[in-house]
């Protein structure tokens, strides 16, 4: 498929990435959808009058020509869908962009992404949270995603640069500008060695319902997204109520219970749609991230084998397949639930498996 006719899939108006990616599978490829019939079109489910009157009336071509251009001048990356460096996590989420536009020289396939959100109003606690995280990640070979925007997500931007981990920005703009301005300097160190991200073209202005669509790919992009410090209202939850839907692991910090910048995070908890950290070691753990003491766990799950009773035995012979929740280990092993806490519990304890948020565990 040639870049600009899969550019051109983005410009054709009334046309999302859900009737794009539709369109593509029936019709092969990029250049396919732009020579089709009004009939082979129609024949499409999902695919009505309209969209078709879109596809068949559009510039998009034209336009995608002036794109095409652009990022060539300025060695900004196309990412389509279906190529091997589309971000794999992202490619998973049901309504993820058909096309990405990067500058920058991040792996954004790493092994390990985490993103970190919160509040434009950021507080020293926040901050100092950010920084924090960021110096006890920095031996972990993580990037880490945010927004660029004022508070937390350029605080998290900065301490990464500050740490030599690699950072990425996504933008709920194109590439040829940059908002806010004043982050210029912080994002030109980011293209060095992370980069800056967005599924937006050129002439595309800061709007504001450009940030929750933006936001979509910050959850969908990482292993975990961390929100740091958020009010009850704003873009960080949104971010992580996306991120739950993605079926993705969701953190926040708790802050007190009268300071509005914490009340976000709190409720995250509270309704059990973030589990809490209190600091950065916990989400090593709870991500399984920490080798070394995996290792030592590892060493003991071999030392302790022996003296399992036999239900001890069965929940870890059924965790090598993956994690489970409680209720599916209870129903594969035919052991009572009640019966079964004790069970789980006792293994914990001796380090051989990890509780998760949800009553979700693995081996350790």
């Amino acid at each position: 498929m040639s870049t600009i006719h899969k550019i051109a899939l983005t410009f054709i108006k009334s046309i999302g990435p859900v009737n794009a990616k539709n369109l593509l599978a029936y019709c092969g490829s990029a250049e396919a959808v732009f020579s089709a019939s009004r009939k082979q079109l129609l024949q499409i489910p999902g695919i009505g009058e309209k969209t078709v009157d879109a596809v068949l009336k559009t510039n998009a071509l034209e336009r995608a020509e002036a794109e095409f251009k652009f990022v060539e001048k300025h060695g900004i990356e196309v990412l389509f869908f279906s190529d091997e460096n589309y971000p794999r996590r992202l490619k998973n989420c049901f309504d993820s962009p058909i096309l990405l536009y990067f500058k920058g020289k991040a792996d954004l396939n790493h092994p390990r992404i985490i993103s970190i959100v919160g509040t434009r109003n950021s507080t020293d606690y926040g901050r100092n949270l950010c920084k924090q995280l960021c110096e006890v990640l920095a031996p972990y070979n993580v990037l880490i995603v945010s927004g660029l925007a004022y508070g937390i997500d350029v605080t998290a931007h900065k301490e990464c640069i500050a740490n030599e981990i690699t950072t990425v920005g996504v933008l709920g703009h194109g590439l040829d500008r940059l908002y806010p301005q004043i982050h210029k300097t912080v994002s030109q160190k980011m293209v060095l060695n992370g980069g800056l991200l967005s599924e937006f073209p050129t002439l595309t202005n800061p709007d504001r319902q450009n940030f929750p669509q933006r936001n979509r790919i910050i959850a969908g992009i990482a292993d975990a997204t961390i929100v740091v410090e958020a009010s009850i209202k704003g873009g960080a939850l949104i971010t992580a109520e996306i991120a739950n839907s993605y079926n993705k692991d969701v953190y926040a910090f708790p802050g007190r219970t009268n300071d509005v910048f914490s009340e976000g995070c709190n409720f995250l908890i509270k309704t059990n749609r973030a589990g809490l950290i209190n600091n950065a070691k916990d989400l090593i753990y709870y991500l399984g991230w920490d080798d070394e003491v995996k290792e030592q766990k590892k060493n003991a799950q071999t030392t302790l084998k022996l003296n399992l009773t036999a239900n001890e035995q069965k929940v870890v012979e059924s965790l090598h397949a993956g994690q489970l929740a409680i209720d599916q280990i209870c129903i594969h092993l035919n052991i009572p639930q009640s019966k079964l806490a004790i069970v789980l519990l006792t293994l914990e304890m001796q380090g051989i498996i990890i509780s998760l948020p949800g009553k979700v565990y693995k081996l350790a």
